[in-house]
């Protein structure tokens, strides 16, 4: 199921929106797959008789159980978003239940990507975004292609901090600010930490005329 576009802001984009590699699926699918061959093999050239019978059922058994947890799996799959915007990281799982983690783009400090020799083939991996808050350090496994999807998350990162320094270039709507206005206004954005100290050094010298 796709991300709601409903659910972005004013002015956002969205700019990826990944379901989980197939590759969480695997591990239900082979189990899945060996309830099958074993039940072909206790059927068709299983024992005889009373024993047979009894096998049989176990194997009809056990293929019922691993096809149902392949559904569940898959259903939960379906359900599961790992979501870019022009703004922020959001992942949503669940399908009666709904839960979900949203990283604003600009309390993100470090992205980083794992890959294990199978992953890697296959194009898969782990994601990790290391923020700035009480959650620390949030893991997301099987994304797609993470390298890829790092480099993006950087590149939505820097365009969202040039937005917001162009806001402070923009003039006042109503009347043209002083330059100690706007080096007072240009600190409370600061403050805010809408910008960099480094940024906020360059455009008080520029307004000033350092």
């Amino acid at each position: 199921m796709a991300f709601p576009r409903k659910l972005l802001n004013d002015g956002e984009e969205l700019i990826l929106d990944l379901r989980p590699h197939w590759l969480a699926l695997a591990p239900s699918t082979l189990a899945l797959v060996a309830a099958i061959v074993i039940s072909f093999v206790v059927v068709f050239l299983g024992p005889d008789g009373t024993f047979g019978t009894v096998l049989s059922v176990i194997a009809l058994a056990l293929i019922l159980v691993t096809l149902g947890i392949f559904l569940v799996r898959l259903l939960g799959w379906s359900n599961t978003n790992f979501v870019l915007t022009s703004d922020r990281v959001v992942t949503r799982r669940g399908v009666l239940t709904k839960s979900g983690i949203e990283i604003p783009l600009d309390r993100i400090n470090t992205v980083f990507f794992a890959q294990r020799l199978i992953e890697r083939m296959v194009g898969a991996g782990d994601l990790g975004i290391e923020s700035a808050g009480e959650r620390g350090t949030e893991s997301f496994e099987n994304i797609r292609k993470p390298a890829i999807v790092q480099r993006e998350i950087y590149v939505q990162m820097e365009d969202n901090e040039n937005r917001k320094f162009d806001r402070v270039r923009a003039p006042a709507p109503l009347a043209t600010l002083s330059p100690v206005e706007q080096v007072e206004r240009l600190h409370g954005l600061l403050q805010q930490g809408a910008i960099t100290p480094a940024q906020y050094e360059a455009e008080k010298s520029r307004i000033l005329g350092a």
